[in-house]
């Protein structure tokens, strides 16, 4: 299987995958033009559609590209997605025949409280739940239920590839590093992806186990976090120190 990221819209990835036989699934695509642009320049046959949750710039193309190519769509169990054919929850499993993938389905609320994550296939597809070296924003959950979103994809293999939403990884590292600034693998993950750029090649995907390493967010039991949360006199808890963390991106400049 061939994992390949899309540009569309501002900053937004659109995931295809496909297999040397020329079947493709796509997963969040925020417009049909970019996966059209791919399947026809590749001679692919789309069969399935992954959506990660329901904000627009993740799930606008699906109904035209369900429309066009007949694709299954799988959605999470929320009505504010129209246009899926099946709707998916916590250890589901999407087995696709054509192209053959399998994918464990977690539920992984805080940035929508219906925001879903596949695994499977060497990949993570995390829609705009963990980014690299960042997490989203929480627009319908709670910090303790992004955090326990969060340490459940933490628990996942490290050798999956994190597959995010979008294209945040110099920004969140500029942030990272204000909080973790010892932090030599954060550095040079840092270094990696301002090349990357200057390349125009995408920063993800990236391994989890990288992700652990330098990700803040997924470092919240870190001796480095700890003592950062307690300059912000939040080291009461981990839910509180991921709070003062989250809330410290929001507002940051940089």
């Amino acid at each position: 299987m061939h994992v390949v990221p899309l540009p569309a819209l501002a900053d937004n990835y659109i995931w295809l995958m496909h297999d040397d036989a020329g079947l493709a699934l796509v997963v969040d695509p925020g417009e049909a033009a970019p996966v059209e642009a791919a399947l026809a320049e590749r001679r692919l046959r789309l069969r399935a559609i992954l959506l990660t949750h329901h904000h627009g710039d993740h799930v606008a193309g699906a109904a035209a590209l369900r429309a066009r190519h007949g694709a299954t769509v799988y959605a999470p169990h929320d009505g504010r997605i129209d246009n899926v054919d099946r709707r998916v929850g916590d250890g589901d499993v999407v087995a696709l025949e054509h192209p053959l993938a399998r994918f464990e389905v977690l539920e992984v609320p805080g940035h929508t409280r219906s925001h879903i994550a596949y695994a499977g296939e060497g990949a993570l597809f995390c829609g705009d739940t963990l980014f690299s070296l960042g997490c989203g924003r929480l627009f319908e959950g709670t910090p303790a239920q992004m955090l326990a979103s969060l340490d459940r994809l933490a628990a996942l293999p490290g050798d999956l590839k994190v597959c995010c939403g979008h294209e945040y990884t110099q920004a969140n590292g500029r942030f990272a590093r204000q909080v973790d600034p010892a932090n030599q693998a954060l550095a040079a993950r840092c270094d990696e992806a301002a090349a990357a750029r200057v390349q125009g090649r995408p920063t993800v995907p990236v391994t989890l186990a990288s992700e652990l390493a330098c990700n803040p967010f997924l470092r919240i039991d870190s001796e480095p976090l700890a003592e950062w949360a307690s300059r912000q006199h939040a080291a009461d808890s981990r839910i509180e120190r991921f709070a003062a963390l989250r809330a410290a991106k929001d507002v940051f400049q940089g």
